[in-house]
């Protein structure tokens, strides 16, 4: 959940921006349907999740890939697109691992942050208007926040408290990010 809240609110400022953006995402085999469902039935995100073998169709050498929620190459979506990428960000909460990604044109490495979701948050608070995120995005990266934190019981601070207040504002329901967080009894 926190890399699909990160990648939802990276896409965010890049619709904003006027930047074609997609999400990349492994549709099989992924713990987030649930969001990614509810995510995609939004208009603006009708077309925004495809595989990685599509990604690597539609790059070119202008195109830049966002890696959000790890700095580990072998831990990245689809490493094939990875490795064809010129220009490339990372957006991460985790320790540095000894195999970072090399080679990234801009870095934005918080450890003390309680999720990746959290530093998109603050970005989004600089780069788009509260009136320019939708319900669903500022949902998603609640729901990143909460399951990276544990519903607020680790690896908590005061910008996480006023990430999710802000985020809240924006129309983030917290009972609507816990009820993704439930299992059904099968």
């Amino acid at each position: 959940l926190d890399a699909v809240g990160a990648a939802v609110g990276v896409f965010c400022m890049c619709r904003k921006l006027d930047k074609k953006a997609y999400i990349v995402m492994d549709m099989e085999v992924n713990s987030s349907l649930k969001l990614i469902e509810e995510i995609k039935k939004v208009p603006e995100y009708q077309n925004a999740f495809i595989s990685g073998q599509d990604a690597l169709l539609l790059c070119d050498h202008l195109s830049t890939l966002v890696v959000v929620d790890t700095n580990r190459p072998d831990q990245v979506e689809y490493k094939s697109l990875l490795e064809s990428m010129n220009k490339v960000c990372v957006i991460d909460h985790h320790r540095r691992a000894a195999d970072y990604i090399e080679s990234v044109v801009v870095n934005h490495h918080e450890p003390y942050a309680s999720s990746a979701s959290e530093l998109v948050t603050e970005l989004l608070q600089y780069a788009v208007d509260k009136s320019d995120v939708l319900p669903i995005e500022a949902k998603s990266l609640l729901a990143g926040i909460f399951l990276d934190t544990k519903s607020f019981h680790v690896r908590t601070g005061e910008r996480t408290f006023e990430t999710a207040a802000y985020l809240r504002q924006l129309g983030a329901e917290p009972v609507e990010v816990k009820k993704l967080l439930q299992n059904d009894f099968q």
